[in-house]
């Protein structure tokens, strides 16, 4: 197969250094309710890049949940492997995008977990049987069959059925990614794109560089 000829040129309005808000929770607030407004589907699907200590990286879909002045909050089985990759090394890289309006988002940034109160908030928000499924499955781990999982699933329904709200398994919860950089890639003809980063200094201001295609 030949994959030379495969390309798209995107044709969006250029972006501009006085485009961009001052504060990158902003911008991106901007652009994220651009992406749900042009009915992108899923548009708090982001990229989560992890290393383990050692250096070696790792990269999985996952789903924003929540985000403000602080960060952006996932969840996840804290036994999976981004899990203990994100708790022996407390970095990450959040990857948006948006092919729709030819744009994407990067932060990079420290990784905290959030509080258990947090995590059961969210837990329990879930449809019922995805709580049944994160009580039932040992995430990433090998496993010998479909129907030995769905077995697990049978199980936990039985031990909880009648209740609607399930206890928060000890072993799943939320990350929060603390930005200090972000980037946000405007696509452009000719792959001349516009990309802008911010950029936390030491006084805690936000600087903001034009990056070169």
């Amino acid at each position: 197969m030949n994959l030379f000829k495969m390309r798209t040129d995107f044709l969006a309005p250029n972006l501009k250094r006085s485009h961009l808000a001052p504060n990158p929770l902003d911008q991106f607030h901007r652009w994220f309710q651009d992406a749900i407004d042009q009915y992108q589907d899923e548009a708090n699907t982001m990229t989560l890049a992890t290393a383990s200590e050692d250096g070696r990286p790792a990269a999985r879909t996952v789903l924003l949940k929540d985000y403000d002045e602080l960060g952006f909050r996932f969840f996840t089985n804290y036994e999976s492997p981004k899990g203990r990759q994100l708790m022996a090394n407390p970095q990450a890289a959040l990857l948006f995008y948006w092919p729709s309006l030819h744009r994407q988002v990067r932060i990079e940034g420290r990784v905290e977990k959030v509080s258990a109160k947090m995590s059961e908030s969210y837990f329990q928000s879930r449809p019922w049987e995805s709580q049944v499924g994160a009580w039932s499955s040992p995430q990433s781990q090998v496993i010998g069959s479909r129907e030995e999982l769905l077995g697990k699933v049978a199980l936990n329904a039985g031990r909880f059925i009648g209740r609607t709200k399930l206890p928060l398994p000890p072993f799943w919860g939320g990350f929060l990614v603390v930005p200090d950089v972000y980037e946000f890639w405007q696509g452009q003809p000719s792959r001349l794109h516009d990309r802008f980063r911010y950029t936390l200094t030491a006084e805690s201001e936000w600087a903001i560089e034009r990056l070169a295609p």
